[in-house]
């Protein structure tokens, strides 16, 4: 099933969605990954506020290459999300809903997304410069100095993703792997 979604994302918007269903996200999402993770995670330590208002919110995973002269963003592909599982359960915690990114999550990440009703979202891997067309705004909000890892508020229009991993605790990749489903 193909729904259109628009952040911050609702528990009832996230209700909806299914292992294997697709997305199509329309308004802001934040970008991070490794190091601005690791920046959260010793703010938080600290008992400093995070940068953005996390709760109802998507972050990707993603780190956009320099844009061109009249884009808004380079290429904007996904992350190996499995590089910031050991900070996204207190993040989920916290409020966070959503992530895109691709590849598998540990197990602590599938029990924080069922405890906290949320949803793991896969953009496709290698399609970065197609992705950045679904791209209508960027800015750098924190992290400046990390560069292409800085923290960015992006705004979407139909930004194509795919449920890998619903609110009930449902993985896509697990059941493609058992043959119970299909990717077609």
């Amino acid at each position: 099933m193909e729904h259109e979604i628009t952040t911050p994302l609702t528990k009832d918007v996230i209700a909806t969605l299914h292992a294997g269903d697709t997305v199509r996200i329309t308004g802001t999402i934040y970008t991070a990954r490794d190091a601005a993770h690791k920046r959260m995670a010793e703010a938080l330590q600290e008992g400093k506020p995070l940068p953005f208002d996390i709760r109802g919110q998507i972050i990707y995973y993603m780190g956009p290459t320099p844009a061109k002269p009249g884009h808004v963003i380079g290429s904007a592909g996904p992350t190996t999300a499995s590089r910031m599982d050991k900070y996204t359960p207190q993040l989920l915690d916290l409020g966070l809903i959503g992530m895109i990114g691709k590849g598998k999550r540990s197990q602590a990440v599938k029990d924080a997304i069922v405890r906290n009703g949320a949803v793991y979202f896969a953009a496709i891997g290698g399609a970065g410069a197609l992705l950045s067309h679904s791209i209508v705004g960027a800015k750098v909000i924190a992290y400046e100095d990390l560069g292409t890892e800085a923290i960015r508020e992006l705004t979407v229009k139909d930004f194509p993703a795919i449920v890998v991993m619903d609110a009930e605790g449902t993985d896509l990749y697990k059941k493609v792997a058992e043959g119970t489903t299909s990717c077609d």
